[in-house]
């Protein structure tokens, strides 16, 4: 009897070691908005470096992402361009609500060929013909707060009334994400685009430049984070949250052009899909 104690003992030990070892994660998986990928690789590698954890990134379009985990793919943190994506996961019961804010803010500008074969110093050369713009698509945060901000331009007369209209005729492509859209601007194949602030990074700045966009006319976009609802290591995965929101973490943010939000508060599956506060320039 003491013998068959023991050995189920023994079993039973030795299924509670596998299950530990089972449940030691081998990475995190973090989804994140392609205009993120700069800064996010930074803040991963450290991450990374004070933990041992290896950091699995997917970027990017935030509507991609979005799509991804709505068909079951697997991710333990989700950074998003806009409230938008975000608060259609929580509604679905995707997101562990809780845990979602938002962590930073960016502003679009218009950026251009170094080179600036059309000729463009403001706003209202988007509308002379021929001129070549990429804006993202509708559904992708850049692309729909590229539209907004066209809609604005076209509600101020001083854009003349068929100012949108002149500038959608010139729009050659529409890119699934923001970094689609500035690579075709640096390689020369467009004449303007329509991308973050924060795109323009050191790497980039010999080959395209930007205009930017007043404030009155500008869309201010939001990035939330979160955990998903079947994130596996929330204990992991909230410590990178908390690093991205740490001070060495909005200071990375910053160098990549970001706004970083030092106290948001919580988002709720009833939060509006674009911010309008307003930011310094």
């Amino acid at each position: 009897m003491n013998s068959r104690i023991h050995i189920a003992l023994l079993a039973a030990l030795v299924m509670v070691a596998s299950v530990g070892i089972a449940e030691e994660p081998k990475e995190l998986v973090v989804f994140a908005a392609a205009s993120l990928t700069g800064a996010f690789g930074e803040i991963g590698q450290i991450y990374e470096d004070e933990t041992g954890l290896h950091v699995a990134f997917n970027f990017d379009g935030s509507q991609a992402l979005r799509t991804q985990i709505e068909n079951g793919a697997y991710a333990d943190v989700f950074a998003s361009a806009n409230k938008k994506h975000m608060t259609a996961l929580e509604q679905q019961g995707l997101m562990n609500n809780s845990s979602v804010s938002v962590f930073s803010e960016n502003k679009i500008a218009l950026i251009i060929p170094k080179a600036n074969p059309a000729k463009i110093s403001n706003l209202s050369d988007l509308a002379k013909p021929g001129v070549k713009i990429v804006i993202g698509t509708k559904d992708v945060p850049v692309g729909d707060y590229a539209l907004q901000i066209l809609g604005k331009l076209a509600n101020d007369s001083a854009f003349g009334p068929d100012y949108k209209e002149k500038v959608m005729a010139n729009i050659i492509s529409q890119e699934t994400t923001v970094n689609y859209v500035v690579t075709k601007v640096a390689l020369g194949e467009a004449d303007a685009g329509f991308a973050y602030v924060s795109d323009v990074t050191e790497d980039l700045a010999s080959k395209v430049d930007k205009i930017e966009i007043p404030d009155r006319y500008n869309i201010i976009a939001q990035y939330p984070i979160g955990l998903l609802k079947d994130c596996k290591y929330p204990v992991q995965s909230q410590e990178f949250i908390d690093l991205v929101r740490s001070d060495r973490g909005c200071a990375v943010l910053e160098r990549y052009g970001f706004y970083p939000v030092a106290d948001s508060g919580k988002l709720s599956a009833s939060s509006s899909s674009t911010g309008a506060r307003a930011s310094a320039a």
